[in-house]
């Protein structure tokens, strides 16, 4: 398969089209753009429009609605009459589901329309009529293929596969090729952060083999809240700035919109600059595997590497921890076999770095095991999260490390918060599970009940129950197909009402709010996964 970036080596943004969206430009030597979503009814333009102003305030450069149907998309017309008139021209997506017709609607009143091409009928020429319609008003088109809603014939050829996600964007592209559009943002998105990563490295592949350079629309699909939301979001997003990919995100967060923009700035502002790094040596490419999972093998030393999950640095005794050797890309070689590595990196580009350290010691033969160190001086908890899940997370996403290290000098920031984080970041690149993961959506207007309010109580009744995922989703939109890693699923199916799923089977309809929680906690026992919290 043809390279998915330039170099491992050497940092450099993927070279891209630009694209137009608005008075914003996406894509060529362009600043990352950021982006957020609204929660409000569409259909209730002053809200919309209010909290649109709060997003742009938060310093979000582009911001997308919900339009599910005709309604909602011919009222995006009136949301953006009122935000000229109050002096704001940021530019408006229309995000479509199950409707060509709405897309339709929409492209006449936003400056861009995301698809899913698993709704549209791929020889109805429902889409073409819709390149027709963004290229007489000049509306830009993201199309956004989603892990857990790919078309049938796509299933039927992949399956629900990484293989599948990239063969759909694809197939959509060459359509937009041959009717030479080419105002086109390409975004491959998933909940599970390993399948995220390798599906956008693969269309970035895939497009390099066919002269293609449409920018990319990076996202973890419901990401949840709180730590473990933006911890997901850096690991992934931030494997991906690593290697120069991306040229928009949005940070999906179960909190108010405006939440997500601080956290996307910090997590963009960190690959700043980052092209002067010091120089790393060039690495032999044919031990990587970028599209697939597969664990180095490593030589077990007291407890740690071979296939024991990756260890967090405050579990290991002290007195093992001085029987370590330190080293970096120019000394691991030289570190005798049956001693545990401390592999550091003082390299603006440490991601980089440490990964081609790897290579090498694959290249050497070299097959002791090794614990990943990065140290920071941060006196903010959540920018700690942000740049510490952005180094490390992807070398576990790449099958590398059989432990972690994370070092701040910064004083306010207590060990424990520090031991939570590595935990978090091994879970994230799906490594080392320690808790439940909860896959939230984060709430826009087709959502029916608050679901800030309900994950948060979802978790305090569930969170010690190690390894089981579930699914809170505000619509049927979103779930199941969305929470389709997820073990159960909440979602909602009318307003105060709640539909339970055992995985894509659904297993309770049309619940009263007040009682789904309980009726989740029965289903868990059910199955014989529930203990008490101890």
């Amino acid at each position: 398969m043809e390279k998915f970036c330039a170099s491992l080596t050497r940092y450099a943004r993927r070279p891209t089209l630009e694209v137009r969206v608005g008075d914003v430009v996406i894509g060529g030597d362009r600043p990352v753009r950021l982006q957020s979503m609204t929660n409000t009814d569409t259909n209730d333009t002053e809200a919309s429009a209010e909290q649109v102003l709060r997003i742009v305030r938060a310093g979000g450069e582009i911001v997308r609605l919900t339009a599910q149907g005709r309604r909602e998309a011919a009222n995006l017309e009136h949301i953006r009459r009122r935000l000229d008139e109050r002096g704001c021209r940021v530019p408006l997506v229309a995000d479509i589901h199950f409707l060509p017709s709405a897309a339709l609607e929409a492209a006449e009143h936003v400056e861009k329309v995301r698809i899913n091409p698993g709704n549209f009928n791929e020889k109805g020429g429902e889409f073409e009529r819709l390149l027709e319609v963004c290229r007489r008003r000049g509306t830009a088109l993201r199309i956004g293929v989603n892990h857990g809603s790919l078309s049938p014939s796509i299933v039927d050829r992949y399956g629900d596969t990484t293989e599948g996600m990239t063969a759909s964007a694809m197939e959509f592209l060459r359509r937009c090729r041959e009717a030479a559009f080419d105002r086109v943002v390409l975004s491959v998105k998933s909940s599970n952060v390993r399948v995220m990563v390798h599906a956008y490295r693969m269309l970035a592949a895939a497009m390099r083999s066919e002269g293609m350079r449409y920018p990319l629309h990076l996202g973890v699909t419901e990401a949840g809240d709180d730590r473990e939301g933006r911890i997901k979001s850096a690991v992934g997003i931030g494997a991906l700035l690593a290697d120069g990919l991306g040229d928009t995100i949005r940070v999906s967060l179960t909190e108010a919109p405006e939440r997500e923009i601080p956290v996307a700035r910090k997590l963009v502002s960190y690959f700043e600059g980052r092209e002067g790094h010091a120089p790393i040596p060039d690495t032999d490419e044919s031990f990587y595997s970028p599209y697939e999972y597969r664990r180095r093998v490593s030589q077990p030393v007291d407890g740690i590497g071979g296939n024991r999950p990756p260890v967090v640095w405050s579990e290991i005794p002290a007195a093992l921890r001085e029987t370590f050797v330190e080293a970096d890309i120019r000394t691991v070689g030289s570190v005798p076999d049956g001693k545990v590595i401390v592999l550091t990196t003082d390299n603006l580009n440490g991601v980089a770095e440490q990964r081609a350290a790897f290579l090498k010691m694959a290249k050497l033969g070299k097959n002791n095991p090794v614990v990943i160190a990065r140290r920071y001086d941060e006196t903010d908890l959540e920018t700690l999260q942000i740049k510490a899940a952005a180094d490390l997370g992807m070398l576990f996403l790449d099958g590398f490390g059989d432990g972690i290290r994370i070092e701040n000098t910064g004083t306010s920031i207590p060990q424990q918060e520090i031991d939570a984080l590595s935990l978090d970041i091994l879970q994230a690149a799906r490594v080392r599970i320690s808790k439940a993961e909860y896959i939230a959506c984060p709430s826009c207007g087709r959502t029916l009940y608050d679901i800030e309010r309900t994950l948060a109580a979802i978790k305090a009744r569930t969170s010690h129950l190690k390894g089981v995922k579930i699914g809170v989703m505000g619509c049927i939109v979103n779930g199941p197909g969305e929470m389709a890693d997820a073990d159960y699923g909440y979602v909602g199916s009318g307003p105060g009402r709640i539909t339970l799923y055992r995985g894509r089977d659904v297993v309770q309809r049309n619940l009263p709010q007040a009682e789904a929680l309980d009726a989740l906690v029965a289903l868990i026992r059910q199955d014989g996964l529930w203990h008490d919290p101890e």
